[in-house]
């Protein structure tokens, strides 16, 4: 092994949160200010998954007052303390870009998917 992949098995977390492409999440990061620290929640639908290893990020999207705001995090971070799934969105694709062209918090909404012992049921199904 090389010094890079030495450098990058210490660095990396020990265990990752489960998420996909579609799912609303909390993240949860650690903001410095002066000598305080912080938790701050940023609460958004995950558009973008990229990278592996030590340089794999993510992208979260939400609206505020009806601007669109976009955040990547990187999933390795010492900062980015935990990531919770809120509610699950049934998706097709693998990039959600075409959100960033809608306007309104209703238009942006995804289908939730809901998972049983037996499979995936989409809600209003039983």
């Amino acid at each position: 092994m090389n010094i890079l992949d030495v450098l990058e098995k210490e660095n990396q977390k020990a265990t990752l949160p489960q998420f996909d492409v579609g799912d609303t999440v909390e993240v949860y990061t650690k903001i410095i200010e002066g000598e305080k620290e912080r938790t701050q929640i940023f609460n958004g639908v995950v558009i973008a998954k990229k990278g592996g290893g030590l340089k794999e990020v993510f992208v979260a999207r939400r609206i505020v007052q009806g601007e669109g705001v976009e955040r990547v995090f990187a999933l390795h971070s010492p900062r980015l303390l935990d990531v919770k799934v809120v509610r699950s969105g049934k998706v097709r694709r693998a990039k959600l870009y075409y959100l960033r062209e809608k306007a309104s918090k209703e238009a942006a909404r995804l289908k939730e998917k809901f998972v049983e012992k037996r499979g995936v049921v989409e809600k209003g199904q039983a």
